[in-house]
């Protein structure tokens, strides 16, 4: 009898801005964020089993614990169901990374178990319960997050993107960033976006919003500033800043052979850096 197997795909979560616009009172920061979604990430898949099961594959396995309090585990349980499925998780994306790779892996999670059980995904409440970024991954779409995350407006389908993500293999720890920015009220986006897909005005667009998080993570390790200089020096690069909390940092090529090409030229310079030329999610 043939086991039935379901496939998910985890992609890299980019905060092409990040504008944290307050804190309230329970100590959680208001943000601004517009974020879209790679073809790079991890990957999950799930298959029929008696017991609820964690194995971790993948470059960046051997530095994740499969233990209860995985966030993948953490989302099997969050359907409140007893049910078993041996879930395989092959990690290609560095941990705590700044690209929202434990909570892509939890989306992937829940859209795979609800396949294979056959069962609605939680609600909202529950989904957002596992954390602040889980919410923004259930969908691959060009999205507006806001609030403490809990705010998601899908702005519509991520135009052709050439992207560069590079990490130099440090983690900065996202609570010591947020305490070293020193203004918590910053402007949020402005309310009109031009359409991605007119590409010279969106970048434009682009250029002019912000990192809140970029220079406190830069104080935190400042190998963070070589990273954006080496790939601003990139022929071809239209805009390079950092994601999320740090470390990862992206940069927005004019087309595929000129983010090949930094992609070689940066992992020849410094092998010692993470690398990976890709492009916009499938939506």
């Amino acid at each position: 009898m043939t086991t039935k197997t379901v496939r998910q795909a985890a992609p890299a979560k980019i905060n092409l801005t990040l504008h944290v616009t307050g804190q309230r009172n329970d100590g959680y920061h208001l943000l601004d964020s517009l974020v879209m979604f790679t073809e790079l990430g991890d990957v999950l898949s799930a298959a029929e089993s008696d017991t609820l099961t964690l194995t971790i594959d993948g470059p960046f396995g051997a530095n994740l614990c499969a233990s209860d309090d995985n966030l993948v585990l953490r989302a099997a349980r969050a359907f409140g169901i007893d049910r078993g499925a041996a879930i395989t998780l092959t990690k290609n994306l560095p941990i705590a990374s700044g690209i929202g790779g434990g909570s892509a892996d939890a989306a992937a999670t829940l859209f795979a178990l609800s396949q294979l059980w056959e069962t609605p995904l939680p609600d909202w409440d529950i989904i957002m319960s596992l954390g602040a970024d889980v919410g923004v991954c259930m969908s691959t779409e060009l999205t507006r997050m806001s609030g403490i995350g809990d705010k998601v407006d899908l702005v519509g389908p991520t135009p052709p993107i050439d992207v560069l993500l590079v990490n130099p293999r440090v983690e900065v720890p996202t609570p010591s960033v947020f305490k070293a920015l020193p203004h918590k009220s910053n402007p949020p986006m402005p309310d009109e976006m031009p359409s991605p897909f007119h590409t010279n005005a969106w970048l434009i667009w682009l250029a002019d919003q912000r990192n809140d998080l970029q220079a406190p993570a830069i104080q935190a390790a400042p190998v963070i500033a070589d990273v954006l200089d080496s790939l601003g020096y990139q022929n071809g690069c239209q805009l390079a800043r950092m994601s999320g909390s740090g470390a990862t940092c992206f940069a927005i090529f004019k087309d595929a052979a000129s983010c090949r090409a930094a992609a070689t030229a940066l992992s020849s310079v410094h092998p010692d850096w993470w690398v990976q030329a890709t492009t916009q999610a499938a939506t």
